[in-house]
């Protein structure tokens, strides 16, 4: 225990001596006080079970008798014990048979008695005792007695304080009184100590005054004033010479820091240099994280992209090719149309990822020339009209203007065309594409397209710049390379100007680039219109074995029906989106499941999580069917418990053996 801060050692014995004592006291009072209600509860215990046995013993006879008379006399004697306040007999019934309350006692006795024992209820000590005859039990006692352990614990606080009081005068006077033995030698120290300090007089000596603990702190206090006197001495004699020392010493210190004083800027300078070289290593190494990731991920996206045509083109050549399966003309002919939008689809694919990788290495050369805006206007509304007349979006082309812009003849239509297609794609149904040409920044001839489509909230639009980004749209719902606009910005850029885009989230987007003013007329465009959309038909029922596949591309989708069409013992079931895929397995429970890994909402993986997660899904076989051919995805899907992993495009005979394996695991 820390003791407060105090200036005299008489003070602090006297604290001491006092802290000592009540410690002391508290102890020992404690432990009486705690010894003494201790015993008074045991006896109040003892005392109250002794009264219950007793009455139970003078009881049993008038319950055994049922004589209620005779028990309210047992019972009233309790009258000559003060400290009962409540009484009762009770039956075998659990029935009140005779009770006694104390005068003036107003509290309630109990309904029904309770396990035997002793419990404390407030300043009541409550006691049942049951009544046991030859074995049987004839009823119990209660008893309630008041309990005042309280009012004893304030006694004895109360006396407890009052010995302290006197205890610790006591211990204050004698500590007065007695104390001068051992600070009076101590009070002599310290005043040669001050006269000491005051007037740097090493030679004073305190006088012994006992032959205890306390002259031998005289003889050691003594003997440190001739050891102080002595060093005293010395240092005086040292430090005279240390003077001279330290003198030259700093000449020669004045004389080393002129030298380096060009050193150190040397250093400076270098540390400076070392620093920035470290720095721009740095970014550069971070610089070359970020290209390794974008490239890794620009692989993978690309590996999807490029088979998921290829799927539909190898698929159903496959099916045309083959001289086992037997293809009726008007079926040859969807096969064929699928293989050619399939084939279109690839070309734009390798067209716009060339076109890419020429800008990024600068190896796209342009011409610019003034270009007129008419035209290329006129040339776009030709291309774009099939595409906009078979999804029912009305088109809306400004007047003639005159306006030449400078750029190149070729790149400006493709970037018009790739802008009116992803309006047309991404509209609403019976939606409009209204184009609009005009004065832009001075200098400049601003187009814009706007569409009636749902429209972009702001973290789309500030990514929707970078490569494989569809518009915000959900994977699978539009054919798209998902780098289109990108070179379309890089196109825009080259030719000197610059492209932006602002949207109204349910309302539309208004997509916009400017290009410098031209004044001379430009040569005409020409091209050809892209291909439309063959329709897909529905694949027959076979209500036998049932096969769930969950795949969001169109022709992907109807390669496998045509498949399941010659299998004539297997149902399909078709789902586009994974959500959608869950309900129909838990509803149909199929004997297998195809599962396409890139899909609108969740993933094929985020699913096989799902249905491995529930007992009516959890046997059946998953096999993933899927353009994600990267080694590291074929390694995850394995990882995370597909059946087997299908890479696309499809090998037929592959797809069927290992169909026909997993319907054979779950036969």
């Amino acid at each position: 225990m820390k003791l407060p801060a105090m200036r005299s050692v008489r003070h602090k014995l006297t604290a001491i001596v006092l802290l000592t004592t009540l410690v002391a006291l508290l102890v020992a009072l404690g432990a009486i006080v705690a010894y003494n209600l201790r015993l008074y509860h045991r006896d109040l215990v003892a005392d109250m079970s002794t009264q219950a046995e007793l009455l139970g013993h003078m009881t049993a006879p008038a319950l055994s008798f049922d004589d209620r008379q005779l028990a309210q006399q047992n019972i009233s004697w309790l009258s000559l014990r003060s400290a009962v306040k409540a009484a009762a007999i009770f039956n075998a019934g659990q029935q009140v048979f005779a009770s006694y309350r104390a005068p003036g006692e107003a509290a309630a006795l109990p309904a029904r008695p309770q396990a035997d024992g002793v419990r404390i209820d407030g300043h009541n000590l409550v006691l049942y005792k049951r009544i046991v005859n030859d074995g049987e039990v004839l009823g119990t006692v209660y008893l309630r007695a008041d309990y005042g352990l309280a009012a004893r614990l304030a006694d004895y606080l109360g006396i407890a304080a009052v010995v302290m009081l006197i205890a610790m005068a006591i211990a204050y006077i004698l500590t007065t009184r007695l104390q001068a033995i051992i600070t009076a030698p101590i009070q002599a120290i310290s005043g040669i100590t001050r006269d000491v300090i005051a007037r740097r007089d090493y030679s004073q000596r305190a006088a012994k005054l006992s032959n205890d603990e306390v002259g031998t702190l005289v003889d050691s206090f003594n003997d440190m004033l001739a050891e102080i006197e002595r060093r005293t001495a010395d240092l005086v004699r040292s430090n005279r010479e240390k003077a001279q020392e330290v003198a030259e010493r700093a000449r020669a210190e004045e004389e080393v820091l002129r030298l380096n004083a060009n050193l150190e800027d040397r250093v400076r300078e270098r540390t400076a240099e070392l620093e920035r070289v470290n720095r721009e290593l740095g970014a550069a190494m971070e610089a070359a994280e970020r290209a390794n990731q974008a490239k890794s991920a620009f692989l993978s996206s690309m590996s999807h992209e490029l088979r998921t045509p290829l799927n539909a083109i190898l698929g159903f050549t496959q099916l045309l090719g083959s001289e086992e399966l037997e293809v009726p003309p008007a079926k040859r002919r969807e096969f064929t149309t699928h293989i050619l939008k399939a084939g279109h689809h690839l070309l734009v694919l390798i067209n716009e990822v060339l076109d890419l990788a020429k800008i990024e290495t600068g190896a796209l050369s342009l011409s610019l020339e003034p270009v007129a805006l008419d035209e290329v206007m006129f040339e776009a509304r030709q291309m774009i009209e099939p595409l906009a007349d078979a999804r029912g979006v009305l088109l809306r082309f400004p007047a003639p203007q005159g306006l030449h812009v400078v750029a190149d003849c070729t790149r400006i239509k493709q970037v018009l065309l790739n802008l009116l297609s992803n309006a047309v794609k991404y509209n609403r149904e019976q939606g409009a594409v209204i184009v609009g040409c005009g004065p832009g920044a001075p200098g400049m001839v601003r187009i814009t397209v706007q569409d009636s489509g749902r429209g972009l909230p702001p973290d789309q639009i500030e990514q929707l710049f970078q490569p494989f980004n569809r518009l915000g749209q959900e994977a699978g719902t539009e054919e798209g390379t998902g780098i289109g606009l990108v070179v379309t910005k890089r196109l825009v850029e080259l030719m000197q100007g610059t492209i932006g885009v602002s949207s109204i989230v349910g309302s539309g987007s208004v997509f916009w680039i400017e290009l410098p003013r031209g004044a001379a007329p430009g040569l005409a465009l020409g091209g050809r219109g892209p291909a439309q959309p063959a329709a897909v038909a529905p694949a027959p029922d076979r209500p036998l074995r049932k096969v769930l596949y969950v795949e969001d591309n169109p022709a992907n989708l109807k390669l496998v029906q045509e498949i399941f069409v010659l299998r004539p013992d297997l149902q399909l079931l078709t789902a586009a989106d994974a959500r959608l895929g869950i309900e129909l397995a838990h509803a149909h429970l199929p004997a297998a499941i195809l599962m396409d890994i890139n899909l609108p909402g969740m993933s094929g993986h985020q699913a096989l999580h799902l249905l491995r997660g529930t007992d009516d899904t959890r046997h059946i076989p998953v096999i993933a069917l899927t353009a994600n051919a990267m080694p590291r995805d074929v390694k995850r899907g394995a990882e995370e418990g597909f059946f087997r992993y299908l890479i696309k495009p499809i090998n037929i005979p592959q797809f069927l053996d290992v169909l026909d394996l997993a319907l054979e695991q779950t036969r």
